[in-house]
């Protein structure tokens, strides 16, 4: 019998383990990954290009009707383009680590971004997939709010910080965290009824584990 269509929806603040656990899951049930955060990266990559100030809203919603939301699939990752490209390594500068939660937090910005996340569902059942799986900040509780499956990963700040620091990156989790969970629109939140995971002292295999377990469990109860 064929598989259901699933949405799985993984939720939690930067480097919680979100996508590396997605990634995993996608290669596990065939799953097309649609790793939002790299979109968000991605248009403030754009925005930087272009010169748009950080604290220039106005500015964002000036630049925000010229811009064309493309996807490329490639494997099992729906890659974001702008304006008909691809976006690559500049999306985790400094510059780009600093701005995106700024940027992110302008309604009008996640206003474009929602339409193109919920169109990747789409884009996984014209490409044969058996699912999607979404990871970022507000997909349980905005993107796909019934989506079949729904994790929250948190992991201490410091730990989260460190892991960063071993990707050659300079993130400033907790200050992100702040920024993502108090803006006004789609905060960071644990969604009503997802699975919470702490993954401070798990291996990313452990992770993968848990969520497994609860997909296998799933599926076999919608067949």
């Amino acid at each position: 019998m064929r598989s259901p269509f699933i949405i799985v929806a993984i939720d939690g603040g930067a480097a919680s383990g979100k996508s590396s656990s997605a990634r995993a899951l996608s290669d596990r049930f065939h799953l097309l990954h649609a790793d939002t955060g790299s979109y968000f990266r991605a248009l403030t990559a754009h925005l930087l290009l272009k010169k748009v100030p950080v604290d220039d809203p106005a500015g964002v919603r000036r630049v925000l009707p010229e811009i064309k939301l493309t996807t490329h699939v490639s494997g099992h990752s729906a890659r974001i383009e702008i304006d008909g490209r691809l976006t690559g390594e500049e999306i985790r500068s400094k510059e780009v680590n600093a701005a995106v939660s700024h940027f992110a937090a302008i309604p009008e910005l996640r206003a474009l971004l929602v339409q193109y996340e919920r169109g990747q569902a789409e884009a996984a059942r014209s490409h044969g997939f058996n699912g999607l799986v979404m990871d970022g900040r507000d997909i349980g509780t905005i993107i796909f709010p019934n989506a079949d499956f729904r994790f929250f990963l948190h992991a201490d700040p410091a730990e989260r910080a460190r892991r960063r620091a071993r990707e050659g990156q300079t993130d400033a989790v907790a200050e992100r965290d702040r920024l993502d969970s108090s803006r006004q629109t789609a905060p960071l939140a644990c969604p009503q009824g997802a699975v919470s995971i702490d993954s401070t002292l798990l291996t990313l295999a452990e992770v993968v584990a848990i969520m497994t377990t609860a997909i296998e469990e799933g599926i076999a109860a919608l067949r």
